[in-house]
């Protein structure tokens, strides 16, 4: 049986692991791509390591690609099991009076959580986003609170949501760099790329009318290993798209804003993601959910709780060159105590070589620890007061 390692304060675990090629420290500037767009950028997935940037802070109309927070907050709820995929969601007459593209939800009209998140992947539905967001916030304003406040958390300085579904509006905007973190964190979970992997489908086929769905992202038929993410259009942004390609263990996000064209759009695309495959390979550390310690709770039901990695550790390396003695360093949270929520953050795990930081990932509780009632705190004092004497 696998022993697991029992950690009670900062723990530094030295761990040689043979890689291939120096890390990645520093975007490819000299690099040319993405000449004809406005900003661009390439990271790779798990380490979030920039590949390839152009203007990559430069605030400017996030359009439709705005639904990547949008899907972000659907799949946090589901994990959170706040609203399951069979959930029926009622669609307002706010969300049916939606815009642009859309599936034309009629006010009253009933989908699935599934089918909604599937509309919202492929056709880019704006009324499906919006009676997403009514039935789990209340309203859309709320739910772009809880976007604006995601964004927050991540870290993003130059995002500001007004609306879930990149419709033009003032003070709307967001960044090539932005995006890709928001594009990584939609990608810890695993089922969406089974929606936004979809090229063609049906919603109400049931019904006397179908409605055929065509992926508005064309790479995702016509470039192996592309499986999302999110297009964007309209004449003042011009032609985006946050794309992500998954080829021998290594995912590759990319994001171009303010290209003349969908052709030029997707060469752009294209172009990025056949350089970091030709050029850059992943290393597999763990994977996303991995326990990597348990983890001593003072005043808990439990007296442990299992610490396991938010997401796939890597490390992303250039192809061709060795180099050895990297170390993984587990630190934790100071004073863990009950109570403790599942996925509450208790620890995080450095991937360090000679003192430089080549990766950092949150550690998690597995499960919850509730507080001790008072009489079991009382038999583990009696046990120890035994113990001692």
């Amino acid at each position: 049986m696998e022993m697991r390692k029992v950690l009670s304060s900062i723990v530094c675990v030295s761990i040689i692991i043979g890689l291939w090629a120096p890390t990645v420290t520093a975007a490819e500037k000299q690099v040319k791509l993405a000449e004809n767009a406005t900003s661009a950028i390439v990271i790779e997935r798990d380490t979030g390591e920039i590949i390839f940037e152009k203007n990559k802070d430069e605030k400017l109309p996030p359009v439709s690609m705005t639904k990547i927070m949008t899907m972000l907050l659907i799949m946090e709820a589901l994990e959170r099991e706040v609203i399951t995929y069979d959930d029926m969601v009622r669609t307002s007459e706010y969300a049916a009076s939606m815009g642009g593209s859309q599936i034309f939800l009629e006010p009253g009209e009933e989908m699935t959580v599934r089918d909604m998140l599937k509309a919202i992947a492929v056709a880019s539905g704006n009324d499906a986003s919006v009676a997403m967001a009514e039935h789990i916030a209340g309203t859309e304003e709320e739910f772009v609170d809880m976007m604006n406040n995601k964004a927050k958390d991540l870290g993003l300085e130059h995002t500001h949501f007004v609306n879930v579904n990149g419709l033009p509006a003032d003070d709307h905007y967001s960044s090539a760099h932005d995006l890709a973190i928001m594009s990584k964190e939609l990608l810890k979970y695993e089922d969406i790329t089974t929606f936004t992997g979809i090229y063609e489908d049906y919603l109400r086929q049931d019904s006397e009318d179908p409605f055929w769905l065509v992926n508005t992202n064309k790479l995702v038929k016509f470039y192996p290993g592309v499986d999302g993410l999110k297009t964007g259009f309209t004449q003042e942004a011009k032609y985006c798209l946050a794309a992500t390609a998954e080829k021998k263990g290594m995912r590759i996000i990319t994001v171009v804003m303010g290209a003349p064209s969908p052709k030029e759009r997707n060469a752009q695309i294209t172009s990025m993601l056949d350089y970091s495959f030709s050029q850059y390979e992943t290393h597999k550390l763990y994977d996303r959910g991995y326990v990597m310690a348990d983890v001593n709770v003072s005043k808990g039901d439990k007296k442990q709780v299992a610490a396991m990695t938010a997401e796939s550790v890597s490390l992303l390396t250039k192809k061709g060159v060795k180099i050895d003695d990297v170390v993984e360093r587990i630190q934790l949270n100071d004073d863990l105590r009950a109570p403790i929520e599942k996925g509450a953050v208790i620890g995080t795990l450095y991937i360090e070589k000679e003192g430089q930081v080549l990766n950092k990932t949150n550690l998690l509780a597995e499960s919850e620890v509730q507080e001790a009632s008072w009489w079991t705190i009382f038999k583990r004092t009696i046990g120890k007061f035994a113990v001692s004497s």
